[in-house]
This record gives C-alpha cells, sequence and structure tokens, in this order.
C-alpha cells in the first residue's frame, strides 16, 4: 500500500510537469546478511534499500533517470532529470510503450524467513565440508535473505506489482595441501525453501571435488584439436556469448549478425533446445515484467536446433521491423540429452571437461579464444587429471554445430537449469 500511494505521488508529479507519456518501477527491499571467513560466523547485518527508476518521452525523445530516493523531494528530482535528459535527447520514433497489459500482482519466493533454520544449513554445510573435502578452504562465504515489493506503471494502463523473497548462498573456495594450493573459485545458488541440504544444491558437491583434485595440475605440451565437455556454468557462459553475437539486439540492428536471415532455419545441432523460461519451477525469482512494460513470456530462442526468434526489445522491434521478444531476462533452460555425464566421458578420446573459461568478447563470426580454468584432461575415456596453462580455441557457432551428447544431468541453482555440453573441433594447447 505504501508504493501504491508513492506511485500516485509520482504520477501526480510527472502530470503537474505536463509528462503524458512515461513508465516507471518503484521498489523498496531488505537485505538480511551473514557474513563468514575462514569457516566462521562474523557479521552479521540488515541493509534497507529503496530505487526507482523512470522513462519519460516528449514527442519522438526518450529521456530516463534513476535514484534511491523516493520521497516526495526525491520523485520530483527523478523527473526533472528524466525530462531533462528527454529534452537533450536525439528524436527516435522507435522509443515506445508496451501496449496495456491490464494490472497484476505476483507473489514469488517466500517472505517470511526462516533464519535460524537458514544458520543450521550453513553450519551443517561447513561440517559437511570439513569431513568430505578435508583439503577445501572456505576463504569467504555469504548468506543472505533478500525480500523485496515493487510497483511498475506505464500511462498505456500496465499495473504490475509484487512481492518477493529469497535465499542465497555462496561460498568463495580453495584447496591446499602443504605448501601447494589451487586458485580461487566462486560457486553459489538461490532457494525458495531451505528443505534440502546445501552441499546438494546447485553444483556445490561437483565444485568443491574438482577444486580439491586441483592441487597437483599438469602442464600440456603442444597443441590439438579435441572435445571439450563444458560443465552447466561454462555452457550457460558460452549459450549466452553465441545468442548475444548472433541473435542479440546489438548485431541484429546493425546487421552484422550471422543469423540475421535465419529465423526458422537450423543454425546448431539439433539437439539444442534453448528457453528463457521465467515460469519454470525451478527458477526462483523469474522476471514477471520486461523493461518495455510487456508480461513476460517464455521464448524458445533455439528449438531443436532452429533458431525462432532473435532477442530484440521494443526498441529493436521497431527499429528493425522484426518482432518483439517479451523477456528481458536471462531465465536460462536447457533441455537435457540422452546421456550420462560418464557416458559422454567415455566417448572421448582426448579433450577437456572445461570448468571455466576467461577470454575476451568473441568477434562477429564467433571466433573465440581463452584460458581453461578448473579444468581436468581426458584421454581415452578416462579422466586423467587437472591442467594449467591451458588454451581453448574455436567458433562458437561451428562448436554447438559439433555437438557430441547433452548429458541428462542438469544443473539447477534457481537461475538456470543447465545440462554438461559436449562439443567437438575445439583447439585445446598448451605450452
Amino acid at each position: 500500500m505504501e508504493l501504491k500511494k508513492t506511485a500516485d505521488l509520482l504520477d501526480s508529479q510527472l502530470k503537474e510537469q505536463g509528462i503524458g507519456k512515461y513508465k516507471y518501477t518503484l521498489s523498496r527491499s531488505e537485505k538480511q546478511e551473514l557474513n563468514l571467513e575462514n569457516g566462521g560466523f562474523k557479521l552479521m547485518r540488515t541493509v534497507f534499500n529503496n530505487s526507482g527508476s523512470l522513462k519519460v518521452f516528449l514527442g519522438e525523445k526518450m529521456g530516463s533517470a534513476s535514484g534511491n530516493n523516493i520521497t516526495g523531494d526525491g520523485l520530483r528530482k527523478l523527473a526533472a532529470e528524466a525530462r531533462a535528459a528527454a529534452e537533450s535527447a536525439s528524436e527516435d520514433p522507435c522509443h515506445d510503450l508496451a501496449p496495456d497489459q491490464g494490472k497484476e500482482f505476483f507473489c514469488q519466493g517466500v517472505y517470511e524467513p526462516d533464519l535460524d533454520r537458514f544458520i543450521e544449513r550453513i553450519s551443517e554445510f561447513l561440517e559437511t565440508t570439513a569431513k568430505d573435502f578435508p583439503k577445501i578452504r572456505i576463504m569467504s562465504a555469504i548468506g543472505s535473505f533478500d525480500r523485496w515489493e515493487w510497483i511498475s506503471r506505464n500511462t498505456n494502463g500496465t499495473e504490475f506489482s509484487a512481492r518477493a523473497g529469497q535465499y542465497h548462498f555462496g561460498i568463495e573456495i580453495c584447496a591446499g595441501e602443504g605448501d601447494k594450493t589451487t586458485g580461487l573459485d566462486y560457486t553459489g545458488f538461490t532457494t525458495a525453501n531451505l528443505d534440502t541440504p546445501f552441499m546438494e544444491m546447485g553444483d556445490l558437491r561437483r565444485r568443491l571435488g574438482d577444486v580439491q583434485n586441483s592441487i597437483d595440475p599438469e602442464t600440456l605440451n603442444g597443441k590439438f584439436e579435441g572435445t571439450v565437455i563444458m560443465t552447466p556454468g561454462c555452457a550457460a557462459e558460452f549459450l549466452y556469448m553465441m545468442l548475444s553475437n548472433y541473435a542479440g539486439e546489438g548485431v541484429v540492428i546493425n546487421g552484422t549478425s550471422l543469423w540475421l536471415d535465419k529465423v526458422g532455419e537450423q543454425v546448431v545441432n539439433e539437439n539444442l533446445t534453448v528457453s528463457l523460461d521465467p515460469y519454470d519451477e525451478r527458477i526462483v525469482m523469474g522476471e514477471r515484467g520486461t523493461g518495455d512494460g510487456f508480461r513476460s513470456e517464455k521464448v524458445t530462442i533455439i528449438d531443436r536446433g532452429v533458431l525462432k526468434t532473435h532477442m530484440l526489445s521494443l526498441y529493436g522491434a521497431n527499429k528493425t521491423g522484426r518482432p518483439v521478444m517479451k523477456n528481458s531476462a536471462f531465465d536460462l533452460v536447457v533441455a537435457p540429452g540422452d546421456k550420462t555425464l560418464e557416458e559422454m566421458i567415455a566417448s572421448v578420446d582426448r579433450g577437456l571437461i572445461l570448468g571455466g573459461f576467461s577470454g575476451g568478447q568473441p568477434g562477429t563470426n564467433g571466433e573465440f579464444s581463452g584460458v581453461a580454468k578448473n579444468s581436468f584432461l581426458i584421454e581415452k575415456g578416462k579422466i586423467r587429471g587437472a591442467v594449467t596453462e591451458t588454451m581453448v580455441n574455436g567458433n562458437l557457432g561451428e562448436a554447438f554445430k559439433n555437438i557430441r551428447g547433452i548429458s541428462r544431468e542438469l544443473l539447477c541453482d534457481g537461475s538456470t537449469v543447465v545440462p554438461y555440453i559436449a562439443v567437438d573441433g575445439i583447439v585445446i594447447s598448451g605450452k
């Protein structure tokens, strides 16, 4: 009710300034955070935050502003800044608002936390780590419960509002034995309940094992063309790069996308299906309203290898004359395959399990090059051991055409649902 009153106040102030077309989102949030260092609880704090973001339209000009003060004075300043930005902007008829989406209230996750149980789960995780992974050092960990309320309106009549809450747990780890240590690694997950031990959430158990087994890496000599099995987190990163590079708004608007005229055609392996699905039950806090003001929808971008849409906002759609994608988040859901991870490893003559990738932005043609992180050499269907100072090179489009296998196992970390993906034709090189 307080946010609705604040929204009513902003509406009246915008009308007083003669602004007849606009969209805004107002929110209030609360974070209860636990900090741990070197395996022990160090700090508990509560942080409150307010925010407002506003777009206004003056003819064919659009201006935007954002801030953390949503009192009366703060809203007046927000409106004035957005108006000034619009007045100084260039005219562009492609800026617009989504049509009326009606009024809807969303309730997501859990709004009242059980902090005692949350602390118990964290303590349980620390004890299990010490028992099952004695070489692991938890350098820091953060557990938080976040809840917020928001309201979004536009002058076409849309009003979305929501109340939402979630738990998040993340750790920064390394492994050590004697004077030998690994580099730092990070993982975490988001959840709406505390029913499952944290060790079994996300990819924590696998990641702890991989880091512990990386204490004595070997350096590869020479280079070869082989198979890379991307872990789910790494696969999500590569899929994001591919979609941005070939189907993203920027490359479609400027005409450099290699998939510019490929909608309806097969662009990758027929076993790959990629969707953005904010309503999947495994996605904890899926998007409900897009930045343009549309009600968010499930969007299948690639269906069994066939490109179904480009990733265009309302502006991009108006600019190019192509359909808008009513989803502005990356609630990634990838369909599982029919192989187990063990079967995929057994099928590889020589290659890598790629746990992470550090490299620059791929070129327009999709060429990528970077350092393999937290990775393991595979030879004749067996994992040989961890590697260091190893590079991987290839082409995004060709890699996902050359899919060897997709796992039945899925990583569900509250934000994405992704399997292991094995691709052929990657150049792997050491010293």
